[in-house]
């Protein structure tokens, strides 16, 4: 038997990232490259099970240069999204930042210690990242995106 919460979050996250994207697509980023006081960037990633690409809209907490911190939060929820599990088993990506030309990176997924150490940056970016730790039980991860080859 299917997961109800699980079917009804995924539904709103799939809708929420479509229509951000098509938001940014006929403004031509004019409007949607920032939410919640923080610039966004869409990451596409490569499927894990079926090789397709796939891309979400999310939020970046942190820009370091040409490197971003981003959060897989999904919202507090208990379960880590799937661009999460397909970039740990595809790290290489692609990143429009804040509606701009599309560049290939690399995810690195923090480690523990590199995560707790970094953690404090991302909620003096947004406080409603701790209020989505508290929700779960799960460690939410946080991922560097670098330039390629860097």
């Amino acid at each position: 038997m299917p997961d109800i919460r699980r079917t009804a979050t995924d539904l709103y996250l799939k809708t929420v990232t479509t229509l951000h994207r098509r938001l940014l697509e006929v403004t031509g980023g004019r409007v949607g490259t920032r939410f919640k006081r923080m610039p966004t960037l869409t990451l596409t990633t490569t499927g894990r099970r079926s090789g397709l690409p796939r891309t979400v809209v999310l939020t970046v907490p942190v820009v370091q240069g040409d490197s971003y911190l981003i959060v897989a939060s999904r919202g507090g929820d208990d379960l880590s999204p799937d661009w999460f599990h397909n970039l740990c088993a595809h790290p290489e990506v692609a990143v429009s930042f804040q509606h701009g030309p599309i560049q290939p990176m690399t995810a690195h997924v923090l480690s523990p210690a590199e995560r707790e150490r970094r953690w404090p940056e991302v909620i003096a970016a947004y406080p409603g990242y701790e209020t989505y730790q508290k929700r779960t039980t799960r460690r939410i991860p946080l991922i560097v995106l670098t330039p390629l080859g860097i």
